[in-house]
Protein backbone atom coordinates (compact mmCIF):
# COMPACT_ATOMS: atom_id res chain seq x y z
CA UNK A 1 0.00 0.00 0.00
CA UNK A 2 1.23 3.53 -0.72
CA UNK A 3 1.17 5.57 2.01
CA UNK A 4 0.62 9.48 1.88
CA UNK A 5 4.34 10.73 1.45
CA UNK A 6 4.73 7.89 -1.69
CA UNK A 7 1.16 9.54 -3.03
CA UNK A 8 2.68 12.95 -2.84
CA UNK A 9 5.74 11.89 -4.71
CA UNK A 10 4.54 10.06 -7.28
CA UNK A 11 2.16 13.22 -7.88
CA UNK A 12 5.06 15.43 -8.07
CA UNK A 13 7.02 13.13 -10.57
CA UNK A 14 3.68 12.81 -12.86
CA UNK A 15 3.14 16.58 -12.61
CA UNK A 16 7.15 17.18 -13.79
CA UNK A 17 6.83 14.68 -16.44
CA UNK A 18 4.14 16.96 -18.09
CA UNK A 19 2.96 19.93 -16.26
CA UNK A 20 0.68 20.70 -19.13
CA UNK A 21 1.80 24.54 -18.85
CA UNK A 22 3.75 26.03 -21.91
CA UNK A 23 5.60 29.39 -20.27
CA UNK A 24 7.20 31.69 -23.16
CA UNK A 25 8.93 34.93 -21.70
CA UNK A 26 10.14 35.73 -24.88
CA UNK A 27 9.83 39.57 -25.08
CA UNK A 28 10.57 39.62 -28.96
CA UNK A 29 7.01 39.03 -29.88
CA UNK A 30 5.47 41.60 -27.77
CA UNK A 31 7.29 44.29 -28.82
CA UNK A 32 7.14 43.32 -32.37
CA UNK A 33 3.15 42.93 -32.17
CA UNK A 34 2.65 46.33 -30.21
CA UNK A 35 5.13 48.20 -33.19
CA UNK A 36 3.11 46.42 -35.98
CA UNK A 37 0.08 47.60 -33.74
CA UNK A 38 1.22 51.47 -33.53
CA UNK A 39 2.52 51.49 -36.47
CA UNK A 40 -0.93 50.40 -38.16
CA UNK A 41 -2.97 52.70 -35.82
CA UNK A 42 -1.33 55.80 -36.25
CA UNK A 43 -1.22 55.00 -40.18
CA UNK A 44 -5.13 54.06 -39.89
CA UNK A 45 -6.34 57.13 -37.87
CA UNK A 46 -3.80 59.84 -39.27
CA UNK A 47 -4.95 58.71 -42.76
CA UNK A 48 -9.02 58.89 -41.32
CA UNK A 49 -8.34 62.03 -39.78
CA UNK A 50 -6.32 63.80 -43.46
CA UNK A 51 -9.20 62.00 -45.50
CA UNK A 52 -12.33 63.56 -43.48
CA UNK A 53 -10.64 66.79 -41.74
CA UNK A 54 -7.26 67.93 -43.34
CA UNK A 55 -7.72 71.68 -41.81
CA UNK A 56 -8.75 70.27 -38.05
CA UNK A 57 -5.49 68.14 -38.16
CA UNK A 58 -3.33 70.59 -39.85
CA UNK A 59 -4.43 73.28 -36.81
CA UNK A 60 -4.23 70.61 -34.21
CA UNK A 61 -0.86 70.04 -35.68
CA UNK A 62 -0.14 73.42 -35.11
CA UNK A 63 -1.41 73.38 -30.86
CA UNK A 64 0.76 70.76 -30.38
CA UNK A 65 4.34 72.34 -32.59
CA UNK A 66 3.20 75.94 -30.67
CA UNK A 67 2.57 74.69 -26.86
CA UNK A 68 4.16 71.20 -26.77
CA UNK A 69 4.62 71.34 -23.13
CA UNK A 70 1.33 73.14 -22.40
CA UNK A 71 -0.41 70.19 -24.16
CA UNK A 72 1.79 67.10 -22.54
CA UNK A 73 0.75 68.82 -19.03
CA UNK A 74 -3.18 68.66 -20.07
CA UNK A 75 -2.91 65.78 -21.53
CA UNK A 76 -1.32 63.75 -18.20
CA UNK A 77 -3.43 65.50 -16.26
CA UNK A 78 -6.84 65.04 -18.00
CA UNK A 79 -5.62 61.39 -18.52
CA UNK A 80 -4.74 60.31 -15.21
CA UNK A 81 -8.45 62.42 -13.86
CA UNK A 82 -9.75 59.84 -16.60
CA UNK A 83 -8.19 56.53 -15.23
CA UNK A 84 -9.66 57.36 -11.55
CA UNK A 85 -12.76 58.33 -12.52
CA UNK A 86 -12.98 55.06 -14.81
CA UNK A 87 -11.49 53.39 -11.57
CA UNK A 88 -14.07 54.97 -9.23
CA UNK A 89 -16.75 54.13 -11.34
CA UNK A 90 -16.02 50.40 -12.12
CA UNK A 91 -15.95 50.00 -7.76
CA UNK A 92 -19.90 50.73 -8.25
CA UNK A 93 -21.99 48.11 -10.37
CA UNK A 94 -24.05 50.90 -11.58
CA UNK A 95 -21.29 52.91 -12.55
CA UNK A 96 -19.56 50.32 -14.68
CA UNK A 97 -22.49 51.36 -17.20
CA UNK A 98 -21.02 54.82 -17.50
CA UNK A 99 -17.04 53.67 -17.48
CA UNK A 100 -16.95 51.45 -20.24
CA UNK A 101 -18.16 54.09 -22.75
CA UNK A 102 -16.02 56.58 -20.99
CA UNK A 103 -12.91 54.41 -21.29
CA UNK A 104 -13.60 53.44 -24.64
CA UNK A 105 -14.23 57.34 -26.18
CA UNK A 106 -11.11 58.62 -23.68
CA UNK A 107 -8.84 55.68 -26.24
CA UNK A 108 -10.50 56.93 -29.23
CA UNK A 109 -9.44 60.68 -28.45
CA UNK A 110 -5.90 59.30 -27.31
CA UNK A 111 -5.32 57.39 -30.90
CA UNK A 112 -6.97 60.66 -32.51
CA UNK A 113 -4.46 63.17 -30.77
CA UNK A 114 -1.29 60.56 -30.93
CA UNK A 115 -1.39 60.61 -34.72
CA UNK A 116 -1.89 63.85 -34.68
CA UNK A 117 1.33 64.67 -32.46
CA UNK A 118 3.18 61.79 -34.45
CA UNK A 119 1.91 63.97 -37.82
CA UNK A 120 2.97 66.93 -36.02
CA UNK A 121 7.22 65.47 -35.76
CA UNK A 122 6.97 63.98 -38.95
CA UNK A 123 5.81 67.58 -40.54
CA UNK A 124 8.67 69.07 -38.45
CA UNK A 125 10.59 66.04 -40.00
CA UNK A 126 9.88 66.27 -43.27
CA UNK A 127 8.68 69.17 -43.81
CA UNK A 128 5.73 70.04 -46.50
CA UNK A 129 5.97 69.98 -50.33
CA UNK A 130 3.00 70.72 -51.52
CA UNK A 131 0.60 69.94 -49.06
CA UNK A 132 1.33 66.22 -50.04
CA UNK A 133 0.28 64.03 -46.47
CA UNK A 134 1.77 60.68 -47.79
CA UNK A 135 4.75 61.21 -46.79
CA UNK A 136 4.01 62.74 -43.39
CA UNK A 137 1.61 59.88 -42.36
CA UNK A 138 3.96 57.36 -43.11
CA UNK A 139 7.16 58.63 -41.34
CA UNK A 140 4.82 59.22 -38.42
CA UNK A 141 3.68 55.58 -38.46
CA UNK A 142 6.97 54.88 -39.11
CA UNK A 143 8.06 56.83 -35.44
CA UNK A 144 5.07 55.33 -33.59
CA UNK A 145 6.42 51.90 -34.67
CA UNK A 146 9.76 51.95 -34.19
CA UNK A 147 8.79 53.98 -30.57
CA UNK A 148 6.85 51.24 -29.52
CA UNK A 149 9.77 48.49 -31.03
CA UNK A 150 12.22 49.56 -28.56
CA UNK A 151 10.09 49.05 -25.42
CA UNK A 152 12.22 52.29 -23.90
CA UNK A 153 10.52 54.02 -26.65
CA UNK A 154 7.61 53.54 -24.55
CA UNK A 155 7.53 55.88 -22.50
CA UNK A 156 8.57 58.58 -25.12
CA UNK A 157 5.42 57.52 -27.27
CA UNK A 158 3.06 57.85 -23.86
CA UNK A 159 4.55 61.41 -23.78
CA UNK A 160 3.84 62.11 -27.62
CA UNK A 161 0.56 60.81 -27.40
CA UNK A 162 0.02 62.78 -24.25
CA UNK A 163 0.63 66.25 -26.07
CA UNK A 164 -1.58 65.29 -29.01
CA UNK A 165 -4.43 64.18 -26.71
CA UNK A 166 -4.56 67.38 -24.68
CA UNK A 167 -4.13 69.39 -27.74
CA UNK A 168 -7.47 67.45 -28.80
CA UNK A 169 -8.88 67.43 -25.30
CA UNK A 170 -8.62 71.47 -24.86
CA UNK A 171 -10.16 72.23 -28.25
CA UNK A 172 -13.10 69.72 -27.62
CA UNK A 173 -13.79 71.44 -23.92
CA UNK A 174 -12.69 74.91 -24.41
Amino acid sequence: MIGFTDASLAVAVIAQADPGVEVDIGATGGLLGGAISAFLTTLVVGAILIAIRPEYTDRMMGNVLEDPVGTFAYGIVSLIAIVLVTVLLFVTIIGAIVAIPLALAAYLIWAVGAAIAYLAIADRLVGRNDDEWFKRLLVAAALSGALALTGVGGILAICIGAAGFGAVLRDVLE
